[in-house]
């Protein structure tokens, strides 16, 4: 019932009921026709200059039995829909490690979308960050699972406050942005078990709603066509209630193997299903008690949602709203990671008079990718234009680019302090919006089109589509993101902070993007770095409060960051094959005793904290961990309390340590707070491939109680669970 079994004004057994009578007044057609959505591209491209998703993109339903469509807009970054709120990408809110903020920003897209007609909300992103050049990095919360199914839940539960179904995706694997229509991914399955499904379940267990299938193959399947995947595990092993719809456009392949699979709806216009999936009914390849199986799930859940009394009403004034804008302030502020300040040179003093800011990316909106989860906020404030207004008049903030080295030399010798804005944007990484090689033949948008008897408009597709192929006919344009071609800040970018940082020693860089940036080749040249992220609408705003000290940072690495790429696992952009191994951030560090160059979990403030010892106890439900924070420096902050836990000697192979808890604690100057964490005995347990199950061991148990995940930063205590 998703969460919602106390709200829901009609029991089990009536929405059930309810549904068996729905079905058995349906024609066949009907059925088939539930399972679809409707994209009118060409509309949506003339009305609202915005191809993809300006309105929601609805399935059909059924208005003559009061069956409601599915209304979708996308994320996570907010809703797409219109000019909405931006909020920072997902992974900045992964360095926040803070649930009730993600649970904030969740209630907030959930009127949002409502205000704009939308009931389901396809922007729970929750796939594991295994190499920091996968594209789509930012769309997610981090490397670690347990960070990631906590985050991911949080907006789940926040989203469904609002009666919008919330969708968790992309299921599963897909990590990988440029090979995502053809890569086949294969892990054992203990990996899959422990490290690339934990977190689905998660926000399964949290009620979500609906969940997409990936673009990719894994183990040979197509993931929206695999019954590994669809039935056997997220029905048979995680009892899911709810529905499954397609990655769009390429998501399905086969029209049998997919609903066969247990893949119920097809998004967003149907390629494969509606007319094909009919003939496939009525010439027996497909049963229709398949078809019905699909309707039945996606009937009930639209049942419990529509019967949920909502909890406010929406109108447009909901979108952008004052209190959205200050969370997505306050989201930006939460998320930065300081993650170096020598001297310290932060924060900056207020009685500056000339300030100079580095980087063509400081006077650019810079949000994050812009495809699918592209927000169009009504304003971006840039990190220049924060400056600025938080500064006033009285300072003189002045700007230049990293193609203007020696005039930035001059400014900077003469400056108070320095700000470089360096790292990437939507061309850099993010979806991949090159098409070269996906289809042979007709392009599925066209077929699509033409299977809701919308000819003009797939002609026109048609025509536009073959204009954008170039001449040898390899690609459709300029591809835009993608999986990230270098780790590292561009050359010009470089040369800028190095030249900077010895004219001027009260420099700090800001770092704008969605991943790991590798800082080696500049680190020692600068006192002060600050992960910025795509911050979201009020970004700019936020810099200037952090830099300056009216916000102290309080966010954490949600990666670690190494010292050459080798410590990093296999990764390729154009390899058809790939198999993903059980280590990979921190657990494969910690297994090769690789030193990073900053650890998972890591971030500064401008005050100081101390734990006290951790008290551990050992019940039946599993272990308890206690430990008093004090600020002993003489600003209010706030610190994230991290729980990790190993087994040094178990009987089978296991990552030293894996995060299992984490509590972030604000505090006054001086002030003290007991944090308790609660571990449950399910975190503890490990996959058995040969009994087929989650298992306990019995045994010592070492935890581990700090602020990062270097052991420098954490306490241990050895506890005994039976």
């Amino acid at each position: 019932m998703f969460g919602k079994e106390d709200e829901c004004r009609l029991s089990r057994e009536e929405i059930d009921q309810r549904v068996e009578s729905l079905l058995s007044r349906l024609k066949l057609t009907e059925k088939v026709w539930l399972l679809n959505g409707n994209w009118d591209i060409v509309k949506n491209q003339i009305k609202y200059k915005n191809a993809y998703n300006p309105v929601p993109i609805k399935t059909n339903g059924n208005r003559r039995l009061g069956i409601p469509p599915i209304a979708f807009t996308d994320g996570p970054r907010g809703v797409v829909m219109g000019n909405s709120t931006c909020f920072p990408v997902s992974m900045a809110r992964g360095a926040a490690f803070d649930r009730d903020l993600e649970r904030q920003i969740g209630d907030a897209i959930g009127k949002e979308a409502r205000a704009q007609g939308a009931n389901y909300f396809g922007g729970v992103c929750i796939n594991l960050l295994r190499h920091p050049a996968w594209g789509r990095a930012q769309e997610t919360y981090g490397e670690d699972p347990y960070l990631v199914g906590e985050m991911g839940a949080e907006l789940t539960r926040g989203v469904q406050r609002h009666n919008v179904m919330a969708c968790a995706k992309h299921y599963a694997l897909n990590n990988i942005e440029n090979t995502r229509f053809k890569v086949d991914v294969k892990a054992d399955e203990r990996t899959m078990r422990e490290v690339y499904l934990p977190h689905f379940k998660k926000c399964i267990d949290a009620g979500a709603a609906s969940v997409m299938g990936a673009y990719n193959k894994v183990r040979g399947d197509h993931a929206c066509e695999s019954s590994y995947l669809l039935t056997e595990v997220l029905r048979e092993d995680w009892g899911f209630e709810g529905f499954a719809i397609s990655d769009f456009i390429y998501g399905v392949r086969h029209t049998k193997k997919a609903i066969e699979a247990g893949l119920d709806v097809e998004m967003p216009l149907p390629v494969h299903y509606q007319r094909n999936l009919l003939k496939a009914v009525k010439d027996g390849t497909v049963s229709e008690s398949t078809v019905d199986q699909a309707a039945r799930r996606v009937i009930r859940t639209l049942l419990v949602f529509q019967n949920t009394l909502d909890p406010r009403s929406y109108g447009p004034g909901d979108v952008v709203a004052e209190e959205h804008v200050q969370l997505a302030r306050e989201a930006a502020e939460k998320s930065a990671v300081l993650i170096k300040n020598a001297g310290p040179v932060l924060p900056f003093s207020p009685s500056v008079k000339k300030v100079l800011v580095v980087g063509s990316l400081a006077a650019k909106e810079n949000t994050g990718d812009r495809g699918s989860s592209w927000v169009r906020a009504p304003h971006v404030v840039t990190p220049l234009e924060g400056l600025r207004t938080y500064l006033g008049d009285g300072v003189e903030v002045s700007h230049c680019d990293e193609t203007e080295i020696e005039r930035a030399k001059e400014m900077a010798a003469d400056a108070d302090c320095v700000v470089v804005v360096a790292g990437n944007d939507y061309n850099d990484e993010g979806e991949y919006l090159g098409m070269e090689g996906i289809t042979e033949g007709e392009h599925p948008i066209v077929t699509g089109l033409k299977n809701q008897r919308m000819p003009i408009r797939a002609k026109l597709v048609k025509r536009v589509l073959k204009k954008m192929v170039s001449t040898d006919g390899s690609g459709m344009g300029q591809a835009l993101g993608g999986d990230r071609a270098s780790l590292s800040l561009k050359e010009p970018e470089i040369r800028m902070i190095r030249e900077v940082a010895t004219v001027n020693r009260n420099t700090v860089v800001t770092l704008v993007g969605g991943s790991m940036i590798m800082p080696t080749e500049w680190d020692q040249e600068v006192p002060a770095i600050l992960y910025g992220w795509y911050a979201g609408m009020e970004g700019g705003t936020a810099l200037a409060r952090l830099l300056f000290g009216d916000v102290s940072p309080s966010g954490k690495l949600p990666f670690t960051i190494r010292k050459t790429e080798s410590d990093l696992p296999y990764f390729s952009s154009t390899d058809l094959e790939i198999e993903y191994g059980r280590y990979h951030g921190y657990t494969l560090l910690d297994k090769n005793g690789v030193t990073p160059m900053y650890p998972f979990g890591h971030g500064l403030s401008y005050t100081t904290f101390s734990l006290a010892k951790p008290q551990v106890s050992a019940g039946e439900h599993g272990l308890s961990v206690a430990v008093t924070v004090k600020n002993t420096g003489d600003r209010d902050g706030a610190e994230v309390v991290q729980v990790y836990v190993g087994m040094p000697r178990s009987k089978v192979a296991r990552p030293v340590k894996l995060l299992k808890g984490f509590r972030k604690i604000s505090l006054a100057a001086g002030a003290s707070e007991t944090a308790t964490i609660e571990v449950p005995r399910d975190e503890l347990r490990y996959y058995s491939e040969e009994e087929g199950r989650w298992v306990f061991e019995p045994g010592t148990y070492r935890v581990f109680v700090g602020t990062s995940a270097s052991e420098s930063d954490l306490k241990s205590r050895k506890v005994k669970l039976g």
